[in-house]
């Protein structure tokens, strides 16, 4: 069973054992600095800050995306300096509803590390429970050698498939940015409007309550259940503007029970930079 979701007071429960390290990873797309600055003003005890833009991405060229994966033994590198190993529990938080964690959930899933949660509720979730927070960075660990990428828990393709993947159909594309970027009807983070032709639509903030927790399981399973009319979850491949907010699809997808999609990891802002593959628009 691939472990999902940690609730802030089993989190709480856990924080002094020495397998469990907890990420800050807050972000901001419009404000660099935000993600950085929320963690100094305040943050779990013990939680480890990791930016997504020097850290959690590769370089870019322009033509790769806005969010690159990095290479597999970088990243295996990254988490090591943090002391995780094999064993490690990691726990994801962020305050945007999951998203960036879900994408570090995904991260590690892919690196073959299969004991990552993401903290149902974030930050918030954590405030709002009256637990304790601290605005001392984490103490230095002992760096672990470096984490083996192991076999991939977590499925990928690239551009070319996708582009592949229109002519000859095997597998659906889900779009995960919100319904008026996916229209083409506004465009904020990238230079062209529209999305990639067959790909379905279903916002990610639409696996959140009110309060910001992920939906039940049963009502996840029923809402992806009949956007998939029938289709194989295996046969689903997750976008969205680089590769992210389509983690928190994939990750909802396992909430629910319906293991096994891929993601796209260059998603549209890739995509969008070849003036050669096509783009559609509308609903």
């Amino acid at each position: 069973m691939t472990m999902t979701l940690i609730s802030a007071a089993d989190l709480a429960a856990r924080l002094d054992t020495p397998d469990v390290r907890v990420f800050d990873v807050r972000h901001d797309l419009t404000n660099h600095e935000a993600g950085r600055q929320a963690y100094d003003a305040g943050h779990i005890p013990g939680a480890r800050y990791l930016d997504h833009e020097t850290e959690l991405a590769a370089p870019r060229t322009g033509k790769n995306g806005r969010h690159p994966l990095p290479a597999r033994a970088e990243f295996g590198a990254l988490m090591a300096a943090h002391g995780v190993t094999p064993q490690t529990l990691v726990v994801a938080y962020d305050g945007s509803g999951g998203m960036y964690a879900a994408h570090l959930w995904w991260m590690l899933r892919w690196l073959g590390h299969d004991r990552v949660a993401v903290l149902d509720g974030g930050w918030q979730a954590w405030v709002a429970a009256g637990l304790p927070t601290t605005t001392e960075a984490a103490a230095p660990v002992q760096a672990e050698k470096p984490v083996e990428p192991g076999p991939s828990l977590a499925g990928a393709v690239d551009a070319n498939a996708v582009l592949a993947n229109i002519a000859q159909p095997s597998f659906t594309v889900i779009d995960a940015r919100a319904a008026n970027r996916y229209r083409g009807e506004v465009e904020p983070m990238d230079p062209v409007a529209g999305h990639i032709p067959g790909a379905l639509n279903r916002p990610n903030g639409e696996n959140l309550q009110a309060d910001g927790r992920f939906k039940s399981a049963d009502q996840l399973r029923a809402e992806f259940s009949g956007l998939l009319d029938g289709r194989d979850p295996a046969a689903i491949v997750h976008q969205c503007g680089s590769g992210i907010t389509a983690c928190h699809n994939l990750l909802s997808m396992e909430i629910a029970g319906l293991a096994g999609s891929r993601l796209y990891p260059g998603s549209w802002s890739e995509w969008c930079s070849d003036p050669t593959r096509p783009v559609a628009k509308g609903a």
